[in-house]
């Protein structure tokens, strides 16, 4: 054995040299970008010229969570640099140990599912600021020993020894835990995990880490949220932090991590996953005890078949009415780029167009004649530098536009008429403008006032191609808001409250939405005139993205099951829906339960 370990040591410390002298190529800003710092305590956070304010609050965040978010862990990292990046349009952060820092791209989704009600800043400050904490508990042990030899590099080793699933889990716990938002609350988040649970496919431990080319096996990311949320709400706010020392001063042999959870809590990891799945199947099968359901009919569709009669996961998202017995939406999968086909009552399924490479808002944009979206662009020689511009198809002609070029749109509407078009633009300041462009040229016809920095999503025309009704998200809140495009006059049409709706869609007198209200998403209306709220469908799982037929006979929405999302279709209305008189509440189910109370550390507010 001592042999073995004698043997071992030289071959770890070579493969990590080796690891520090390739370090990846990182891409890179304009030479003419400005850089600033701003020290703190515990951060150094470095922004482009014309970021000032927006670092200014990210630092203020960062100290804010510097105690709680390390609290549970029991380790205060070091001080790092934290680098807000303005150059691309791909909203995402990370945490790297080559060189030590944090990297924050500074561009908010428009997928309600990733940002909830957070600010996009504070949400990556939740998230990757829990790597940070996690990295440094790697300081210990023969960790401490490889950081003496090799600085950060030597970290690299004692991190490989921790799963995917643990890391990206416990950081969404973080977020959901210290904050009014987060994926932890989010029905969408847990969406598949919870079709394939209610559906009878509770994969083996394997299948659920390792994925499938079949089936719709949710990420590390949902995975590892509730197997981390189980063990704490079971051992203990702080019992990662007494896995991780174990871990961390054992010799990293293959599956140290498994026999460090069953050494502090007597679970193998293939038995923390059954009890989790096991618990959580019964919560989601009392959530659909008498649960009403809407009647629907589906649209036929050709979901991919491989050599057995079982579907290879596919979805079917985003319709648009061509016809009142036709709808255009966009089809991706296990076995499917994204591609917008055309489905019909009658007839096979028709593919229109191979989309390129979407920066998917969430959101398609059609009438009878034409549909819109965003796709990235590309600099050839800054590779930080990434843009999204409009895509333009005539349905009839099959002629693709780009519509724009160098541009920072993340969401795009057509107007009924075909000449409008109305895009939720971020600034390279961390700024979001409203503007109405020319359907035809793409050049600004107008610029929404937006003086509090509200953060738009998913805009939508209405039928007088002149209002656009869109969310609107501030400090926490969201509302939908009517805007008049040539007066700038902006009516809240519902209550601002710490509700996660998007996808509003007008129709008549009526805006229909997106809500989880009854935690489970589905679609709501609310009438502009009395701003009564109605429920509009109740389905097992979820509905998202109502769309009118022309003769505003038929409603169309995405309803998910284990094979994935289907356009479904029903009578379109009003006498049937449900009046909702209560004010949203927070959600009834909430797997993490009493832990908001018990996580070390004060909870902390969304709004500064």
């Amino acid at each position: 054995m001592l042999r073995r370990y004698a043997l071992t040591i030289p071959f770890l410390l070579v493969a990590l040299i080796a690891t520090a002298q390739t370090l990846p190529i990182l891409n890179q800003n304009p030479t003419s970008l400005r850089w600033y710092r701003l020290t703190t305590p515990h951060f150094r956070v470095l922004y482009p010229k014309g970021l000032d304010s927006t670092a200014q609050q990210t630092a203020s965040r960062l100290e804010s969570l510097y105690e709680p978010t390390s609290e549970s862990l029991e380790k205060q990292p070091r001080p790092i640099s934290v680098l807000l990046q303005n150059q691309t349009t791909n909203s995402n952060g990370f945490v790297t140990l080559f060189p030590r820092r944090s990297e924050f791209n500074a561009v908010a989704p428009q997928d309600p599912g990733l940002l909830g009600t957070y600010n996009w800043l504070d949400l990556l400050v939740a998230h990757e600021y829990r790597h940070v904490v996690q990295y440094e508990k790697g300081l210990q042990g023969y960790g401490r020993v490889l950081y003496t030899l090799l600085g950060n590099t030597g970290l690299l080793l004692p991190s490989l020894t921790v799963p995917d699933w643990f890391t990206e889990g416990d950081a969404v716990s973080n977020e959901t835990l210290l904050s009014n938002s987060g994926r932890g609350r989010i029905p969408n988040f847990d969406l598949g995990l919870r079709a394939n649970l209610l559906a009878g496919r509770a994969f083996d431990y394997p299948k659920a880490v390792a994925g499938s080319y079949r089936d719709n096996v949710p990420n590390h990311y949902v995975l590892g949220y509730f197997l981390t949320t189980y063990l704490k709400r079971t051992y203990g706010p702080d019992v990662w932090s007494r896995v991780l020392n174990r871990n961390y001063r054992r010799w990293p042999l293959p599956f140290a991590f498994s026999a460090s959870i069953k050494e502090e809590t007597q679970l193998r990891t293939e038995d923390l996953y059954q009890k989790t799945m096991a618990d959580l199947t019964e919560i989601w099968q009392k959530q659909q005890q008498a649960l009403p359901i809407t009647p629907v009919t589906e649209f036929s569709v050709n979901a991919e078949k491989q050599e057995s009669p079982r579907k290879v996961f596919t979805n079917y998202q985003h319709p648009q009415f061509l016809t009142d017995s036709t709808v255009l939406c966009v089809k991706s999968g296990l076995g499917d780029t994204p591609r917008l086909v055309v489905l019909s009552k009658n007839k096979p399924e028709k593919v229109i167009h191979v989309q390129g490479f979407p920066n998917d808002p969430d959101l398609l944009s059609a009438t009878a004649t034409k549909a819109s979206w965003i796709e990235f662009g590309y600099d050839p020689r800054w590779g930080q530098r990434i843009y999204s511009n409009i895509r333009l198809l005539d349905l009839k002609t099959g002629k693709l536009t780009r519509l724009t070029h160098r541009a920072r749109y993340t969401t795009v509407a057509l107007s009924p008429d075909n000449t409008k078009l109305v895009v939720v633009d971020n600034t390279d300041r961390y700024k979001i403008r409203l503007l109405v462009l020319n359907a035809k040229t793409g050049s600004v016809l107008n610029q929404l006032a937006n003086p509090d920095n509200s953060f738009y999503q998913h805009p939508r025309w209405m039928n007088d191609n002149r209002t656009i009704v869109t969310i609107a998200l501030k400090d926490g809140q969201k509302t939908i808001q009517s805007i008049d495009t040539e007066t700038g006059t902006k009516t809240d049409l519902l209550p601002r409250v710490n509700e996660n709706i998007s996808h509003p869609q007008p129709w008549g007198k009526y805006v229909l939405y997106n809500s989880p209200r009854s935690g489970i998403d589905n679609l709501y209306a609310v009438d502009v005139n009395s701003k009564q709220v109605l429920q509009v469908t109740s389905r097992p799982l979820a509905a998202y993205h109502a769309a009118v037929s022309p003769s505003g006979t038929r409603l169309a929405f995405d309803d998910f099951a284990a094979t994935g999302y289907r356009i479904a279709d029903m009578t379109l209305d009003p006498g049937s829906w449900k009046p909702v008189n209560e004010p949203a509440q927070e959600q009834p189910i909430r797997f993490f339960g009493a832990l908001t109370k018990q996580e070390p550390g004060p909870h902390w507010d969304v709004v500064f």
